[in-house]
């Protein structure tokens, strides 16, 4: 590890957990204090506890936007600054086989943590990088923001919404050097797709997973499996001094997913003896 981040304090919401949990462990290893908020309070405190004391856990529903509040005034109070604000706590919403089948009913819910909380969380921080020099926000979207598709409706509205916030963000707040980017990952493996599934049991649950992965697999040009590292060092470009010149980009990490699907090539046929 490279001290990137030292002396730098960053928020990271959802932070206790999947890729959360990749980025606050990114963020200390390259010397950042980090204030991980979170509704898992066994998971929260156990990873700050790993974490050492450069870390801090402060269990928090993002969907109240005063916990948000929260989560950036603690880290100001704790660690002296802010420099660094992470919104990626989020959820997928309740699978159903059709759109038509869609009752909606957990409609509010998703665009209370997807969207609202991510616009809560870049409002507080900047509130606060406007008057000491500036800083950095990333928000975590999806390719399911970007591309089109069946499935997870409102999850897909709420990651483009996130999209079309952060670049709005990034215009505003420019004036103040605070630089807003989003990330866009696709296909890496964390629990939100489990954690969506109600109603289904394990099994079938399992055997849509591996149909789903099989089928993005198949259509990513680049093979090798995405992982959460991949998605922490994008984190950590847009939190240091590198990206000091991007503001308003979506970065996706997805194997080249939403640049097209892989070109299937024949296996060239033996020359005859």
């Amino acid at each position: 590890m490279t001290g990137e981040l030292q002396g730098k304090v960053a928020v990271v919401t959802g932070g206790a957990s999947g890729l959360g949990e990749g980025l606050a462990r990114r963020f200390v290893a390259e010397g950042a204090k980090v204030l991980i908020g979170d509704i898992d309070r066994e998971a929260g405190a156990a990873l700050a506890a790993d974490l050492g004391a450069d870390a801090h856990f402060v269990e928090a529903d993002v969907a109240d936007i005063e916990q948000v509040s929260a989560l950036v005034s603690t880290a100001i109070d704790r660690f002296g600054g802010l420099h660094v604000m992470v919104n990626n706590a989020g959820v997928s919403g309740t699978m159903h086989r059709r759109f038509l089948d869609d009752d909606l009913a957990d409609f509010d819910h998703v665009m209370r943590i997807n969207v609202r909380a991510v616009m809560a969380g870049t409002r507080d921080a900047a509130r606060h990088m406007s008057q000491h020099g500036g800083g950095s926000i990333i928000n975590l979207t999806s390719i399911g923001g970007i591309q089109a598709g069946g499935g997870v409706m409102t999850y897909r509205a709420s990651k483009a919404a996130v999209i079309q916030f952060t670049k709005s963000a990034a215009i505003e707040l420019a004036h103040y050097e605070i630089r807003v980017n989003a990330i866009a990952p696709g296909n890496i493996r964390t629990a939100i797709v489990r954690k969506s599934a109600t109603g289904e049991d394990l099994q079938k649950l399992e055997q849509f997973e591996a149909a789903i992965r099989e089928q993005m697999r198949n259509d990513r040009p680049l093979k090798r499996e995405g992982t959460i590292e991949d998605v922490a060092e994008a984190a950590l470009y847009f939190a240091t001094d590198r990206s000091r010149y991007v503001t308003g980009t979506v970065l996706p990490i997805d194997g080249g997913t939403v640049a097209g699907k892989a070109i299937v090539r024949k296996p060239k046929s033996e020359k005859p003896n």
